[in-house]
This record gives structure tokens, C-alpha cells and sequence, in this order.
């Protein structure tokens, strides 16, 4: 029968990028002028050894071949062969960058390219031939000068004649594993016959559907070796009986020549990683890197833990024997059971609460998904613009709902480049200023009220704030500094082109990143701090909501409306004293609130409410923050504190201004959750808050 393989690829592809987060990881811990652990060599080739079986099972050629050569390669290091270079270092962390670039082809249906591979594969190929030239010279001077056997040498290696038994399991289709693909494999080695034994076939009414009762006797005539066979079979290796034997003629023959067999090996070896160039005979490739998909496709998927599935499954179960409970009560219900009742309500409510917690933590996963790029980032930077930086990461474990980390990826790249660039000083400028010649950046993620803080931590020189200051009046940004605290100065780094840089550079220099920064960090419902102290280095603090779906909120009523304030935005509430409030022109109110001057955002004009209440003396003012502001919400009054479930109103309605969603509350009424970046822009353009009180 025929197994549609296009249900295992995802999984392939997402154990795939796992393991080349392994060699990756492992790559850049190396250090090549030390004692290296022969372990870890033995885990950078397993993960491409699976990589590279996964990739013949599925029919991927371009990436099978690939991953040979990069095995071929690691073998050599591991066997003590061939030493492990930086160039080899640094050509297969390449190849990782390579081999994300195809599964991202893969996955979205799209020709590979080979403007990565190309190179890659002439320098594995250029590195397999010298230490071909090296063994060969070697076996030379340590052999006796005989013309005949130096003959012997030269004359490529002979046919060997392979006696294939396979026995697999009945459930060996099961698991998705059907031997014809093996055979289609083995074909392409050689001279390939298979000759099936169906003695096991059961009668047609016992047979079962995916299970398996031929076993196969084969005959294979090619160079390979039995290391070679045997890789194909190791997908099936604990599912079925496998003997690999060569004839006995040839078996007697490699006994006798003891001496050679190991050269042979090698050769052969050697010969079968510098095969065809593997990308390009096989499909046709695309020059250039393809388009981007919008959106990846392994968001599609997560991880489990057992451990969360187990307990979401008890879970349902202690839901299913309350809902029985109650049921029973209701069709036998009389006032003599309303205690029952109740404390039925009150486990209900409490499975509920836990079982939504369960569900949430499903999501959840450590961001040190997102923190695994940046050793790899900074070791490739560091060297590219010739200074030593040091990595340290803490908080790793920290848990972030996936859709979040998925977001804030981008915008920490931006961040800790930025800190190379622009915090950590060249070398002779750290040593001038009595620090180590290396820098230090910190990466590190706690929790912290309901929230994740990520800090980005580096012992550089500092933002100056004349400088920031000076450009923003050069590029117009401001007019003066007057009335601004240092830290509404340091906000200006995130205006839109806004760059100190003295030269432009593929790093930084555009004034390009920043505003996108917390564009996508307030985008999260985030918001991002700075602190600096000029000559001993910056402090950037990321605050972000553990999870999109789910908010704890305040609910407000303004007339008859009632709607949901983010807590994570609100600074305080109060009673208005009407002797704080100043009128300014353009018919403004502000409140004086201690040293500040809040602007008034009356919320029943805004979206055009009807209120009995028009007198701020019976009103309460809710303060809240964004946009780098803060502001007053007029509403009528403040009701319960509760986390809501959000619903996106792009997806069931149209994006309203102001209005970052919806949700459903305990009588089933719709309320909307307040957008206060968007709500304070709304006002903003109506009266242009931030310039007039300025003024």
C-alpha cells in the first residue's frame, strides 16, 4: 500500500531545525585551540547523520547529499583523521545557515537555491581531496617501493557483491516506514534484484490492513560498503531482522589483503563524498534567494510535554464528573440540595480556572528558543568588526507563550546588535578607558507582576545624551531640550531614522531598526526602558505580557458602555479635584498630577458616547501610559479587576481605532479592550496633545 509521506514532513523538518540548533550550538562552544571532547564531535554528527537519513527517507536528494559530504567531514575529525579547524568550524556553521534556507523551500513548496551551497560544497570537496592526497602519500612512504603494487593502487576499486536479507516486522509500515522506498534507495547504488517470500502472507479475510508479511531476499552488485547498506536500513534497524554478507569469493579475497582494506575504505569513502556535485544535477535550482514566506510554517506545530497532556487529561476528567453531578441535581432538583449546588458551582469553577492555567502553559515554552541564535550572532559580529565580546545568558528557563517569542525574535536581533555596534568599544578604546579588551553583554528574562522582563545588559560606553540630544535637533526632531528629563532623551533613539552612527554599515547606521523595535514590542502590549550610564554601559528592559490571548484587565464604565483597560497599562486611578485641572488653548484639559501635566482623554467623545455625566468633579480619571506619555481616561466608573479571554475583531468584524479587541463577560454582554497606544494617537491627531502641552 501507499503512505502519504506529506503528514510526516512537518515533523521531519521540525526535529531537522532541532539539530541544527545542536551543531550550531555546539560549533560555537568549541574551541579549536584546546582539547576538544571527543563527545562533542559525536554529537555534531549524530544530528547531521539524522538529518541526512531523515532527508533520503523523504526523497529530499539535494539535502541528502549535502549532509554527506558535512558527515564525511565529521567522521574524518572523529576517527582522528583530520583535525578540527576554524575554516572547518566556520564553513559548517554555513552550512546550517544553508540547510535552514532549503527546509524553508522545502516547507513552502519553493525550488532550492544553491548560492549558499555552491561554495560550500567545492570547499568540503577541495578538503576531502587534499586529505585523499594526504593518506595516499602517506600510505607511499610507509609501503615497500613495488611496481605492482603501487598498480594495484591506481586501478580503482571492483564491484562487491552483496547478499541483502530482510525480515521487517509486521508493524513496520506503521510507523510510516515502507520498504519499497528503501529498495528505491538501494537501486540507485548499483545492480539491485529483490525476490519477495510470502510464505507468512495470511489467507485475504486475516489480513490486516498496514501490517506486513513479506520478507525479501536481495542481491545488490555496487561499490558501496556495508556501512553504507546498513545506513539506509537505520530507519528500520529496530523493526525488522538484517544480514549483510558478500559473497564468499570476495569475503576470502578482503581477508587475505588485510593490509589495504583500511586505505579502500577510505578511498571509498572519500570517493562517495565527492560524488557529482549533488544540488545541481539533480533539480534545476533558482540563482538568488527565494521570497520570503509571510508567515512560518512551523507556527503551525508545538511541542508538548507528556507531563502537560496528562494533566489536561485529568482535568477533563474531573470536569466530566462535576458536569454529571450537576446534571443529576438538576433533573432532581429541589431547595433541600442547594448547598450541594453550590459547592458543585465552586469545583466547577475551580476545575475551570485550572484547566485554563493547563491550557496556557501548553503554549508556553522557554525562551531560550529565542536566546539559542545570539552566541552564533555575536561570535559572527564580534569577528567582523574586530572586537571580543562575551555572552552571558541567565533566565533561559523562563517560559513565553509561543506567538510572543515568535514576535520579540526580531526585535532583541536589533537590540544586541546594537549593543555590539554601538555599546561595546573597540579594543584600544576599552583598554584606554582601563576595562578588559573584551566586552560583556547580558541576556536575561524573569518574571515580574504578571509580566516577562527580558533585560539586554552590555558594559559599553554608554549613550550620551548630549549626543542623542544634538542629533535629534540637527535632523529636527526637536526644537530644544528644554523641560526634558534625561530619559525622554534617550526615548528619541527610537524615532524613525534616527541614527548616531558616524558611518553607515551593514550592522547599523540607517537609523533603521529602532522605531521598528518598539513598534513590534508595543504591538505585544509591551513597552521597552532604557538606562545608561555614559562610560559604564546601557541597560535595555523589555516588559511584555506572558501571553496574547488571555489579559488580566480592569473594566470601566463610561454611560452605559462598559470596557476593559489593560492592568499592564494603567499607572493609577483617582477622583478628579477640580482645582487640578487647567484649561490650555485649543479647548485642552490637563490634570496636575504631582510634576506632570496629564492630558485629559474624555473617552465618550472619543467614541462617541452618550453620558449623563458631564461635571469632571463626579468622574474619575484613570492614568495610563503609552506612546513614551502618559494620559488621563475620563469614565464614569471603575468596576471589577478580571482576566479576559481576547477576541481579534480584524478576524470576526474590521479593525477599529482605539480597539485592540473584544471579549465576552460572565452575562454574556461584548466588551471592548481598550488600545491605549491607538486611542492616545486618536486624540493625539484630534488635538495634538504632545505638541501643545508641550507648549
Amino acid at each position: 500500500m501507499s503512505i502519504d509521506l506529506e503528514q510526516f514532513h512537518q515533523v521531519f523538518f521540525e526535529e531537522s531545525l532541532e539539530n541544527l540548533d545542536v551543531v550550531e550550538q555546539t560549533l560555537v562552544d568549541i574551541d579549536v585551540e584546546g582539547d576538544i571532547d571527543p563527545e562533542i564531535i559525536n554529537t555534531i554528527f549524530r544530528a547531521a547523520h539524522s538529518i541526512k537519513g531523515g532527508s533520503g527517507t523523504f526523497g529530499f536528494t539535494e539535502v541528502t547529499e549535502f549532509t554527506h559530504l558535512m558527515e564525511t567531514l565529521l567522521d574524518e575529525v572523529r576517527d582522528g583523521v583530520r583535525s578540527l579547524t576554524r575554516e572547518l568550524v566556520d564553513a559548517l556553521l554555513k552550512s546550517c545557515d544553508c540547510l535552514r534556507d532549503w527546509f524553508d523551500c522545502l516547507q513552502t513548496k519553493q525550488p532550492l537555491t544553491d548560492d549558499l551551497s555552491k561554495p560550500l560544497v567545492a570547499i568540503f570537496e577541495s578538503m576531502l581531496k587534499n586529505q585523499s592526497a594526504t593518506n595516499n602519500s602517506d600510505e607511499k612512504s610507509a609501503e615497500p617501493s613495488n611496481d605492482s603494487a603501487q598498480a594495484d593502487a591506481e586501478e580503482p576499486s571492483s564491484l562487491n557483491h552483496w547478499h541483502i536479507e530482510f525480515i521487517p516486522q509486521s508493524t513496520v509500515m506503521l510507523s510510516g516506514n515502507e520498504p519499497i522506498r528503501l529498495f528505491r534507495q538501494l537501486e540507485q547504488m548499483g545492480e539491485f534484484t529483490a525476490t519477495a517470500n510470502t510464505n507468512n502472507v495470511k489467507d485475504i479475510h486475516l489480513l490486516v490492513v498496514d501490517e506486513c508479511f513479506i520478507s525479501w531476499k536481495i542481491e545488490l552488485i555496487s561499490e558501496c560498503s556495508k556501512e553504507d547498506i546498513e545506513e539506509i536500513f537505520e530507519w528500520v534497524i529496530d523493526e525488522c531482522q538484517l544480514t549483510v554478507e558478500k559473497s564468499k569469493a570476495e569475503a576470502t579475497a578482503d581477508t587475505a589483503e588485510k593490509a589495504p582494506s583500511a586505505t579502500s575504505d577510505e578511498k571509498e569513502s572519500v570517493a562517495a563524498a565527492s560524488s557529482p556535485a549533488p544540488v545541481e544535477e539533480k533539480k534545476p535550482v533558482k540563482e538568488g534567494k527565494p521570497k520570503a514566506p509571510a508567515a512560518s510554517p512551523a507556527a503551525s506545530s508545538i511541542r508538548v510535554g507528556i507531563d502537560k497532556v496528562d494533566n489536561l487529561i485529568n482535568l477533563v476528567g474531573e470536569l466530566v464528573i462535576t458536569q454529571s453531578m450537576l446534571s443529576e441535581l438538576g433533573s432532581n432538583f429541589d431547595m433541600s440540595k442547594i448547598e450541594r449546588l453550590s459547592n458543585g458551582l465552586d469545583q466547577l469553577l475551580q476545575n475551570t480556572k485550572e484547566l485554563q492555567e493547563n491550557v496556557m502553559r501548553i503554549r508556553m515554552l522557554p525562551i531560550s528558543f529565542a536566546f539559542n541564535r545570539f552566541p552564533r550572532m555575536i561570535r559572527d559580529l564580534s569577528a567582523k568588526i574586530g572586537k571580543k565580546v562575551d555572552l552571558q545568558i541567565s533566565g533561559d528557563q523562563t517560559e513565553l507563550d509561543k506567538t510572543v517569542m515568535e514576535k520579540i525574535g526580531d526585535p532583541l536581533v536589533h537590540l544586541v546588535r546594537n549593543a555590539i555596534d554601538h555599546g561595546i568599544e573597540s579594543i584600544e578604546e576599552r583598554v584606554a578607558a582601563g576595562k578588559s579588551e573584551t566586552g560583556t553583554i547580558k541576556l536575561d528574562a524573569y518574571h515580574k507582576g504578571g509580566n516577562i522582563v527580558i533585560e539586554i545588559v552590555d558594559d559599553g560606553k554608554g549613550i550620551d545624551a548630549a549626543v542623542i540630544a544634538q542629533k535629534a535637533i540637527e535632523k529636527g526632531v526637536i526644537s530644544d531640550t528644554v523641560g526634558m528629563s534625561e530619559s525622554q532623551i534617550y526615548e528619541l533613539i527610537f524615532e524613525p531614522g534616527f541614527s548616531t552612527a558616524a558611518t553607515v554599515s551593514d550592522i547599523s547606521g540607517r537609523g533603521v531598526g529602532m522605531d521598528v523595535v518598539r513598534r513590534n514590542i508595543k504591538a505585544l502590549g509591551g513597552r521597552i526602558d532604557i538606562e545608561s550610564t555614559k562610560g559604564k554601559g546601557s541597560v535595555f528592559r523589555v516588559h511584555l505580557p506572558l501571553t496574547l490571548a488571555i489579559l488580566d484587565g480592569q473594566l470601566i464604565r463610561v454611560g452605559d458602555e462598559v470596557y476593559i483597560i489593560p492592568l499592564i497599562a494603567i499607572v493609577e486611578s483617582l477622583q478628579i479635584k477640580p482645582d487640578l485641572v487647567k484649561n490650555i488653548s485649543g479647548n485642552m484639559k490637563v490634570y496636575r498630577l504631582r510634576e506632570d501635566n496629564v492630558p485629559i482623554i474624555p473617552i465618550q467623545k472619543e467614541f462617541g458616547i452618550d453620558t449623563d455625566n458631564s461635571e469632571l468633579e463626579n468622574s474619575l480619571l484613570v492614568v495610563v501610559e503609552g506612546d513614551g506619555c502618559k494620559v488621563g481616561l475620563l469614565v464614569d466608573d471603575l468596576l471589577a479587576q478580571q482576566q479576559v479571554v481576547i477576541k481579534s475583531l480584524e478576524t470576526n468584524y474590521k479593525r477599529v481605532e482605539g480597539i485592540s479587541g473584544a471579549t465576552i463577560l460572565g452575562d454574556g454582554s461584548v466588551a471592548m479592550i481598550i488600545d491605549v497606544p491607538g486611542l492616545i494617537s486618536m486624540a493625539n491627531n484630534r488635538l495634538q496633545l504632545v505638541d501643545k502641552t508641550a507648549a
